[in-house]
């Protein structure tokens, strides 16, 4: 257990200083692209539902993706983490700046006074953060495992997509179980099937 921690701490800490190379204007002309490619990926663009998630520290920012696609009209759907740390809610939101709220894990989340409660089996594709992934599908998360949790638990037909900085993909993640695997990550350079 230890071993697999510091190997996540060593793949974590080179892509930190892979990233760290560039500066702010290629940052963003990379996670442009990024966002076009998401935004014109056609199982994105068939969804009814997508699960999203609101940015933090160094996962791939989603605002303009969440700004654009309810612009849209799609439906948005981000989650909402308990405070025993082992659930997650989801919820649909219709405007950004009014349906969020700062949570007491100090980050944005939907506010479930004004926002609809959706289950997992209606998501058509979910958006996974993460910090650092590998070509078959394995990620490297802050280490919560809520989003391993959703992954187990979404039906089979919804599409696991990771977007993500090209200097984010490693040879190979260390994990305890497979089935917590993204099907599809999108990076600046190319779209990774998992193989």
């Amino acid at each position: 257990m230890q071993e697999t921690k510091d190997s996540k701490k060593s793949i974590l800490t080179g892509i930190s200083e892979r990233l760290a190379a560039f500066s702010s204007e290629e940052m963003a002309k990379k996670q442009e692209i990024i966002e076009e490619k998401l935004l014109e990926f056609a199982n994105f663009l068939e969804a009814e539902l997508a699960l999203l998630y609101v940015k933090r520290a160094s996962e791939m920012p989603t605002d303009k993706i969440l700004r654009i696609s309810l612009a849209a009209r799609k439906g948005i759907v981000l989650p909402s983490f308990s405070e025993s740390k082992h659930a997650i809610s989801l919820f649909r939101i219709n405007d950004l700046d009014a349906d969020l709220r700062k949570s007491s894990f100090d980050r944005m989340e939907p506010n479930p006074d004004c926002c609809k409660k959706i289950s997992l089996e209606e998501i058509d594709i979910a958006i996974i953060p993460g910090l650092a992934f590998d070509e078959k599908g394995g990620r490297i998360g802050f280490g919560e495992g809520f989003y391993n949790r959703v992954i187990a638990k979404l039906p089979e037909t919804t599409r696991k997509i990771a977007i993500a900085f090209e200097e984010q993909i490693v040879e190979h993640v260390p994990m305890e179980s497979r089935k917590h695997n993204l099907d599809i990550i999108i990076t600046d350079q190319r779209t990774i099937y998992k193989i």
